[in-house]
């Protein structure tokens, strides 16, 4: 009795191994839940932390059928640094009448108490705040 070797029949089996496709695909799963939880991860940081300026309605005064004088409150973490903040003007029905942008210079002091006034198309019913950000665009920036 004779043992002779048995081979294995060609092409049944794999000779060498290569990566396995269900290996490549957990790897590409893994990577794309991590850069989601990055994204998502970032965009609450900048959506839910307190901004760099802050602005608050004190006062409107509505002059006449064209214009409402404003008072606001802008605090600054970093006062040397300028921001602009959008006043507006809307009418008894809420439409929009008039908006203005207000620039406030950089200073020392954190909080400024701020005046202006908005030219409105239409007779004015109240005012508010827009918005208030450290971007001032260029047009508004001395030259």
């Amino acid at each position: 009795m004779s043992t002779t070797p048995q081979s294995l029949p060609e092409g049944r089996y794999p000779t060498s191994r290569g990566i396995a496709p269900s290996r490549v695909l957990a790897v590409a799963l893994t990577l794309l839940v991590i850069a989601l939880g990055v994204a998502v991860a970032y965009l609450g940081y900048t959506k839910f932390t307190t901004p760099d300026v802050d602005g608050t309605m004190v006062s409107f005064d509505i002059v006449g059928e064209d214009r409402v004088d404003v008072r606001l409150n802008v605090t600054r973490d970093d006062p040397s640094q300028p921001a602009v903040c959008i006043i507006r003007s809307r009418s008894r029905d809420g439409t929009e009448t008039g908006r203005r942008e207000v620039v406030i210079p950089a200073s020392e002091n954190g909080t400024e108490d701020v005046r202006s006034f908005v030219i409105t198309s239409a007779a004015p019913g109240l005012a508010d705040l827009y918005g208030c950000s450290l971007d001032v665009p260029e047009h508004l920036t001395p030259r």
